[in-house]
């Protein structure tokens, strides 16, 4: 467990005390092309400004934004969803209705291929994936906060909630709700979908069947971030491209794979053994007995 769990605050390291990184600290400033200047994640007004956590010997990605680095991720996109010489641009935050005109949520970033006069000829959609945390990190950061010369290497192992990547409940409460509702109505009209997600995130789901690129319904693009050599700070990276169908990849992830059946056997018959000892008290005649 590392002793200090914040990897980037406000976009730098919590050791880095140049201007810029003490001025967005200062101004709650976002360097990852949120829609304001400033910080939004969790609070507008007290914003959790913790991009990435430290993981074992990587960093965990916890903040959607921060894959926004440089757009690196809506040219990779762009790539998998239309042909060399596309003339297309990025929307953020678009919603999407089902027949009945009710939302199935807002797609992250959806790129649209228009020609000469700006009319749409193609669309394909590309969904961010964070990382979501157990135990508590606003603590830390908070803490950080109050004095970051002081406390930048702040031993925070002892304290209760340390913060931790939840690999399991980002990948079953977001990605694949969202991958059901919103990538169900995206593949019945056959419009692509790509998936930008951390390297941590991505590893920790079942083996995708892996297609070739051009019988692939969704392209993961799976990154990493890296530290910039004589520079205290990290930049994200493309660690690899995974291409698979929509209907393989769903199953896949939605369907957990099955653990004992003699475990789980084992602890219904404890459930049972307790239920029926308190189902089943003992003769109140035989205890007067005994008791004489």
């Amino acid at each position: 467990m590392p002793n200090q769990p914040l990897a980037e605050v406000f976009g730098f390291p919590p050791d880095d005390f140049s201007s810029s990184a003490a001025r967005h600290r200062r101004n709650k400033l976002c360097p990852f092309s949120n829609k304001v200047p400033n910080c939004t994640k969790d609070k507008a007004n007290d914003p959790l400004g913790v991009c990435s956590i430290v993981r074992d010997e990587r960093l965990a990605i916890t903040c959607p934004i921060r894959f926004r680095q440089e757009w690196l991720i809506v040219d990779h996109a762009a790539a998998f969803f239309f042909p060399p010489d596309s003339t297309w641009t990025s929307l953020t935050e678009v919603r999407l209705n089902d027949k009945n005109g009710k939302s199935a949520g807002n797609i992250d970033i959806v790129l649209v291929q228009y020609d000469k006069e700006g009319k749409v000829l193609d669309f394909g959609a590309l969904e961010v994936q964070a990382v979501y945390i157990s135990g508590n990190v606003r603590r830390p950061f908070e803490f950080y906060m109050g004095d970051p010369a002081g406390r930048a290497d702040m031993d925070w192992t002892e304290e209760a909630n340390y913060p931790r990547p939840d690999y399991l409940s980002s990948s079953r409460k977001r990605l694949a709700p969202q991958l059901l509702y919103k990538g169900g109505i995206l593949n019945d009209w056959n419009k692509k979908i790509g998936v930008a997600l951390d390297r941590g995130l991505f590893e920790s789901l079942p083996n995708l069947q892996e297609t070739e690129p051009q019988e692939a319904d969704i392209a993961w693009f799976v990154y990493d971030l890296e530290a910039v050599q004589d520079q205290n700070r990290y930049r994200i990276v493309p660690h690899q491209t995974v291409y698979t169908t929509f209907s393989k990849a769903l199953e896949q992830i939605t369907r957990p794979e099955a653990g004992k059946l003699d475990d789980f056997i084992k602890r219904l018959q404890d459930k049972l053994d307790k239920q029926l000892v308190i189902t089943n008290p003992p003769d109140t005649q035989q205890i007067d007995l005994d008791l004489g």
